[in-house]
């Protein structure tokens, strides 16, 4: 009993631990005039540490063992500049070692935010005689979340379709968020936002 118990609280953690990381370290490459960036991108809500090792021909890179780089959730880092032969063209492959025990010994370079896809789209509907409005979609644009909105003062046919859904679109005063195809009105901020999500 003792040993079955033992192994579920193991295969729990195994669980939450696998689940937890949702997506994998994107890798983008940038030239610019000889040298060929690396920028590792995190879409994640938690901090990763990434070493990445560059095999490969028509290029000259650092011969120092390589490290790991702090890349913060939602956000873009430089990882390796490699410098390119005259007259060839980079050919590479690399090995990533990612993990989200964070090291203090981690390198950290400048990051630069993104802006990632929610667990579900978050489209908002604005009148002209919304409210609250402005201050969702400002604290929105702080979040790492992107968005899309619809201004029915632009689009009166869509205004019309949600009219049929909502008969009393005339008198609401928030913002009209469509979270999994369901409408709300009654969201006034961030926060009841994301809990809705």
């Amino acid at each position: 009993m003792k040993k079955s118990l033992i192994v579920l609280v193991v295969l729990f953690f195994s669980i939450q631990h696998v689940s937890a990381q949702v997506k994998e370290i994107k890798i983008e490459e940038e030239r610019v005039n000889n040298r060929l960036m690396l920028y590792g991108v995190n879409e994640n809500l938690q901090d990763l540490d990434v070493t990445m090792t560059v095999e490969g021909t028509g290029f000259r890179q650092s011969t120092r063992k390589p490290r790991a780089f702090r890349i913060p959730a939602t956000s873009r880092v430089n990882l390796l500049m490699l410098m390119v032969n005259k007259g060839e063209t980079p050919n590479y492959t690399y090995e990533l070692a990612v993990t989200d025990s964070l090291s203090r010994r981690a390198l950290r370079k400048p990051a630069t935010p993104i802006k990632i896809d929610p667990k579900s789209p978050i489209i908002f509907y604005v009148s002209e005689t919304c409210q609250t409005c402005d201050s969702l979609v400002s604290s929105l644009d702080k979040s790492p979340y992107r968005y899309s909105i619809t201004r029915f003062a632009d689009h009166p046919e869509i205004k019309n379709q949600i009219k049929a859904a909502i008969p009393e679109l005339d008198t609401v005063s928030n913002a009209i968020v469509n979270l999994k195809g369901k409408l709300f009105v009654d969201i006034e901020t961030l926060e009841e936002l994301l809990s809705k999500l």
